[in-house]
């Protein structure tokens, strides 16, 4: 008899962001999944743990000789992202030779960080330390980066209330001394690129099945079509306003096209000079 055959484990990262895909996916048979953030999925990836992880940009970059990504699909913005956010009273300008405390969940989101400041001509002193952006900056910080869902949760609460005669294209971000730098924003005015913050990659030696493919893309267009639904549903997780919830995610590109990948390959130049070329696998992959 043959051995039964083993299951395609892929990682998963649950954030907010990815909720239009990750809502109505269907996990077809013969494929195993595995939660966590996304450093943990960074580390399961290149460890062999599972074969394939919406993983940070970064990492996918860093280890372009061993992995591939997914030809259309990514986490990307072109302008403001609203949870990628550094956490300020002073102005940027003024941060050099400040202290800035730094997220461990997410390696893209510092690494834009540094770029940020260097291209700027910045120096700070990057430290890592966890908490809320306004605790930490009471306690002597005079910069914290913040990602995800908290971040988004910790802008708004700076930001916030916002009524409904403030349009969601003129959304504030500072009030009460406290300047919130959306970094994704910042690197459109840099660079005048989207920012891809994610990508699905696989292990070039575990390429994805088909099906699965399938099942994300149809989890896509479901989410997308219904996008009111899903802002609701997380709005009330999240403690936001639905519509605030609506425009945060309305404003992500899901497909990664050409103009994503001429800022990711940017970015790529930027924080991994002479990096292997990024392989994007075909419409096909498994």
């Amino acid at each position: 008899m043959s051995e039964p055959k083993q299951p395609y484990p892929i990682g998963l990262i649950y954030y907010t962001n990815v909720a239009p895909i990750l809502d109505y996916l269907e996990i077809p048979s013969g494929v195993e999944v595995i939660r966590g953030v996304p450093t943990e999925m960074n580390a399961a990836l290149l460890s062999g743990r599972v074969n394939m992880a919406n993983i940070s940009g970064v990492e996918f970059i860093r280890n372009a000789d061993r992995l591939a990504a997914l030809p259309d699909f990514s986490v990307s913005v072109l302008g403001p992202v609203y949870s990628v956010n550094l956490f300020h009273r002073r102005p940027w300008a003024e941060l050099r030779g400040g202290r800035i405390a730094l997220t461990a969940q997410s390696a893209t989101s510092v690494a834009l960080l540094e770029v940020l400041l260097r291209e700027t001509g910045v120096q700070a002193k990057l430290e890592r330390a966890e908490g809320s952006a306004l605790a930490l900056l009471d306690s002597g910080y005079d910069g914290v980066l913040r990602i995800g869902d908290d971040a988004l949760r910790e802008w708004y609460e700076v930001v916030g209330p916002i009524g409904e005669e403030v349009s969601m294209l003129d959304l504030p971000h500072a009030r009460h001394g406290v300047t919130v730098t959306d970094l994704a924003q910042r690197w459109f005015g840099l660079t005048g690129h989207p920012f891809a913050f994610a990508v699905w990659a696989y292990r070039k030696d575990a390429p994805p099945p088909h099906a699965l493919l399938q099942a994300m893309r149809v989890a896509r267009r479901r989410g997308i079509g219904h996008l009111g639904e899903v802002a609701q549903r997380h709005a009330a997780r999240l403690g936001l306003p639905e519509r605030v919830v609506q425009h945060y995610l309305w404003n992500f590109r899901y497909h990664l096209e050409a103009p994503d990948r001429l800022g990711l390959n940017e970015f790529a130049d930027k924080v991994a000079p002479g990096h292997a070329p990024l392989e994007f696998g075909n419409g096909q992959v498994g």
